[in-house]
């Protein structure tokens, strides 16, 4: 399952790039105001957290952003798979994200990119244990990243199914159950937009996290 839907979702982000190309004409269609606004906004993100010399990066940081955003919406359908809710692939993908930055890290600044682990001004004394806490503090960001975008869609998906199936058990027990499941169902709306707007927005928790890992490696801030 999670490789059939990580194949979708690769598949979805390539299809509506592809529709949103407008086939040369003038006249901008929906796909591509849509990738149009959503381009827009991550390119502005990447110069506010990155910085504008630094926009060779908007390329990635737009394909994970709308990799997640699909994956996260994707499961929303009824009977389908989130891959997000699943640790095993968020905390795999961050880490990758993690390998990479230090990476980029490496490649600006050589042996100099460990200085990031010695915060300026730090007495000699205390050199070691600050560069242990600094380097602890770094690699969790492999857990951390991953870890809070899988728990918020293990969270939601598990009680929207828990509301979605106590709901339909109520519907189908009686009349009498009937009417009082109207305040469930009216629940259950207002829980779906709800998971509709954390899908979105741990996408975008995702990326501007990653151009703030981005910016620490190229600045060494």
């Amino acid at each position: 399952n999670i490789g059939f839907y990580f194949f979708l979702g690769i598949f979805l982000v390539i299809a509506i790039n592809v529709l949103s190309t407008n086939n040369g004409s003038l006249i901008p269609s929906r796909w591509a105001i849509h990738s149009e606004s959503v381009y827009g906004s991550i390119l502005n993100m990447v110069r506010d957290q990155v910085g504008a010399k630094n926009e060779v990066y908007v390329p990635f940081v737009f394909t994970l952003f709308n990799f997640i955003l699909f994956s996260n919406l994707a499961g929303l359908v009824p009977y389908s798979f989130t891959t997000t809710s699943h640790l095993v692939f968020t905390i795999s993908l961050s880490t990758v994200i993690l390998i990479g930055v230090t990476i980029i890290g490496f490649q600006k600044h050589g042996l100099k990119f460990f200085g990031f682990f010695i915060p300026a001004g730090t007495p000699f004394a205390l050199v070691f244990l600050l560069v242990a806490i600094e380097v602890i503090s770094y690699l969790a960001r492999g857990l951390s990243l991953g870890l809070r975008l899988g728990a918020n869609m293990i969270a939601g998906h598990s009680l929207l199914k828990i509301i979605s199936t106590f709901t339909w058990k109520m519907v189908v027990a009686g009349p009498v159950l009937l009417l009082v499941s109207v305040l469930p169902v009216l629940f259950l709306t207002a829980l779906v937009a709800l998971e509709l707007g954390i899908a979105m927005l741990q996408a975008y928790v995702f990326t501007i996290l990653t151009c703030s890992y981005l910016k620490d490696a190229i600045d060494l801030h």
